[in-house]
Order: C-alpha cells, then sequence, then structure tokens
C-alpha cells in the first residue's frame, strides 16, 4: 500500500508533540507484532485519540489504519487526507462494508486500529463494547491488541474547552494480544473490556500525582475523579443523540 502522506504526517505530529513539552510514556509496545494483520482497540476519551493511539505501533515500525466515522471522510479538507493515509471509513447505518474492508487490509498484513466503544466516554470509564472489534480479527485470523490512551481527553473533549498548553503527560498502555476464534462474540468481547478495564486502572494509578489531582474532572468517578457516572454519561449522550436527530429534522424541513 502506497504511503505518501503518512511518513510526513507522523513527523509533524512528533514535532507538535515537542512543541507542546508533552511527556508521552509508553508501555507494551512489544506486543504489536512488527508484521501480519494485527487489530489494536484503543479506549476512547478524547477527539486526538486516533492521532496517539498509532504511536502503540510506531515502534514496530508499523503505521495503522483507523476505522472512523464516516462525517470526518465528509470533510472537504478532513476526507481527502484521511483517504490519504488509508484509514477505513465507517458508516453506521451500513456497517457491513466497513466490517469487509477492515478483513480485507487485515488479511493484507495490515495493522487496524478500531474504537471498541464506538463514540467517546464521557466518563472517562470504559463504555459498554460493541462486538465488531472480536468479530472482525475472528473473521481475519489476527490478534487484538488492547491499548489504553490516558491524558488525550485533557486536550480536546466532550463537553470541555481545548486545552493545548504545554507540559501535558500522554500515556499509553500496550496488553497481551488476544486471539478470538468468533465462537462466542459476546464472552471474547466481555473479557477484551475485561482486560482492557485493568489496563486502565493501572494507567490512571501510574499517572504524575501533580498532573492529575484528587477529583479531577478527566478521572472516572469510581476511581476518585469527578467525570460523570456511566448512569450520567449515558444521560448526557442520549440528550445529545435527541439534539442531533431535531437539528437534522430541522435542516431537512428547511431545505
Amino acid at each position: 500500500m502506497l504511503d505518501l502522506t503518512y511518513p510526513p504526517i507522523i513527523v509533524a505530529a512528533k514535532t507538535g508533540f515537542r512543541l507542546l513539552g508533552q511527556r508521552i510514556t509508553m508501555t507494551g509496545t512489544e506486543h504489536v507484532p512488527r508484521e501480519g494483520g494485527v487489530l489494536l482497540a484503543c479506549n476512547h476519551v478524547g477527539y486526538v485519540d486516533f492521532v496517539y493511539g498509532g504511536l502503540a505501533a510506531n515502534p514496530s515500525g508499523r503505521l495503522v489504519r483507523f476505522m472512523a466515522k464516516r462525517e470526518i471522510f465528509d470533510h472537504p479538507l478532513g476526507g481527502p487526507l484521511m483517504r490519504s493515509l488509508h484509514h477505513i471509513e465507517v458508516d453506521r447505518g451500513e456497517g457491513l462494508a466497513s466490517f469487509r474492508t477492515a478483513v480485507d487490509f487485515l488479511q493484507r498484513g495490515e495493522a487496524v486500529g478500531i474504537f471498541p466503544e464506538a463514540t467517546i466516554s464521557r466518563s472517562m470509564d470504559l463504555k459498554e463494547f460493541k462486538t465488531g472489534a472480536v468479530r472482525i480479527a475472528a473473521e481475519a485470523g489476527v490478534p487484538v491488541v488492547p491499548v489504553i490512551l490516558w491524558g488525550t481527553q485533557r486536550m480536546m473533549t466532550k463537553d470541555h474547552p481545548r486545552d493545548f498548553s504545554r507540559g501535558k503527560t500522554i500515556s499509553l498502555r500496550v496488553g497481551e494480544p488476544l486471539h478470538p476464534d468468533g465462537s462466542d462474540p459476546v464472552a471474547e468481547t466481555a473479557l477484551l473490556r475485561e482486560r482492557m478495564t485493568t489496563m486502565l486502572d493501572a494507567a490512571v494509578a501510574a499517572y504524575p500525582a501533580d498532573e492529575q489531582p484528587p477529583g479531577s474532572w478527566w478521572v472516572p468517578a469510581r476511581l476518585g475523579g469527578s467525570a460523570p457516572t456511566p448512569e450520567e454519561a449515558a444521560r448526557l449522550d442520549a440528550e445529545e443523540k435527541r439534539a442531533r436527530a431535531a437539528k437534522r429534522a430541522a435542516k431537512r424541513a428547511s431545505s
């Protein structure tokens, strides 16, 4: 697969990280194989997760093709960029095409990134996982490597102002691969979520205390933070979904 855009984008991103004075800590990157298809399953706490999630495969020399919602591909600037990076468009109403594309990429030896939660977690905890990750991996016959991102939500996430001030720590934890066979996607998804919950707790515990005081808004309530509980987050998600539907309906009515 020809990559003319990806290498300079990585250089630009790393330059940006340095200009922002970010401390990027990564553990477990040896779990990403250096060749062959692999699916990276990442948690989703902020809008820049796909930028940092690819770093998990960087030490192994891999470029990650992320599965991303169609709206990004519809953007006049974002769409051409996403296609040049060979990311995978996901239409939530017609998921079969993106499923088949991801399987095809994996069987051709690519590294593919997926967010099993599908949308950003307002609670900063793991939302319920869709079964797509394990079903894609099982169909392609490749491992699922869990990845936890922590600190990206401090930069840009839902319900909070953007903050690109200097000196933030960004943490990535890469776990041991899982090998789903598709015999029980629900149970295999539950195992993936359990593994990633343990990794998330470890990431929160290891984060620099001077950057994460008690009650921080970006920490899950169950871990002493002031982020919405999963129940509160679900209510906010539902309100957001209704507001978007109303906006679309009004737009159709006026056109």
